[in-house]
């Protein structure tokens, strides 16, 4: 018996007009402050994105997009090594998760200052904060090793056995087997991380010290009360977010197609 499925764009589509139609009825029904409405409706968001035009938001969110850029390479190429050490050094495998669960762990809010104070903000306007790049990196780094190890231990057991029987070691094992085994798990970590990368520069950028860039805008739009503009930043945020993600996940299906479950 064949069941009807509705194609991927249709299911999207009805997904947004769903979340559209909800946040229409939410700008109606919350009451408003005077002139301040607290959820403005999709059109005051529009009109806002409209009058402010595309170089105000793309000169702060140019700034946000090169932070969280170089916060994600850095985060995943030591989470990638950290993951790599445990199979190098088995005996390292507590260590290692334990420090992976504390960057998860660990209080942005509480360590913002001191971030600051270590590595300080931007040098010149519209340069990169220092502070917004290490969040960056550090929010990406739990699930690049949980995701990286997961793969890189399933790898087939018949051909480790192989390797080690033919003289060898560890380290020809993880080049020969174990990264190829577990690619699609580090594809899929790796597009895990592109939303955590973005939102932890953004983060970052509270504590940054810097003029430009989607945190400053955020807090200058929060204190006058322009929720248009809150709003507006928020859906761009999430464009942002989800641009990133296809772009990994478009990348992990070209290097390896096998992981979609599809013959090519």
């Amino acid at each position: 018996m064949s069941t009807f499925r509705l194609p991927g764009w249709t299911s999207a589509l009805i997904g947004a007009v769903g979340i559209l139609a909800v946040w229409w009825i939410a700008s109606i029904l919350v009451p408003t402050e005077g002139s301040y409405a607290p959820i403005p409706s999709p059109l005051a968001v529009v009109d806002t994105l409209v009058t402010d035009g595309f170089e105000l938001y793309w000169s702060n969110f140019a700034v946000t997009i090169g932070e969280a850029g170089i916060g994600y390479f850095w985060g995943n190429l030591i989470a990638l090594i950290l993951a790599a050490l445990v199979l190098l050094a088995p005996w390292l495998d507590g260590v290692i998760n334990q420090i992976a669960v504390i960057t998860y762990c660990i209080p942005i809010v509480a360590i913002g200052p001191l971030a600051i104070i270590i590595l300080g903000g931007a040098r010149s306007a519209g340069d990169p904060s220092a502070t917004a790049v290490f969040f960056a990196g550090l929010s990406v780094v739990f699930t690049t090793v949980v995701g990286s190890l997961l793969g890189l231990k399933a790898a087939d057991k018949a051909a480790l056995d192989v390797v080690t029987v033919y003289g060898g070691s560890r380290l020809t094992q993880l080049r020969k087997v174990r990264l190829i085994a577990a690619l699609p798990a580090i594809l899929n970590a790796l597009q895990i991380a592109v939303p955590a990368a973005f939102l932890g520069a953004v983060l970052g950028e509270y504590f940054g010290k810097i003029d430009r860039g989607i945190g400053p805008m955020l807090v200058s739009a929060a204190v006058s009360l322009n929720s248009p503009r809150v709003w507006a930043l928020f859906l761009l945020c999430a464009l942002v977010a989800i641009v990133g993600f296809a772009i990994v996940g478009l990348i992990g299906r070209v290097v390896a197609p096998w992981s979609t479950g599809r013959s090519n």
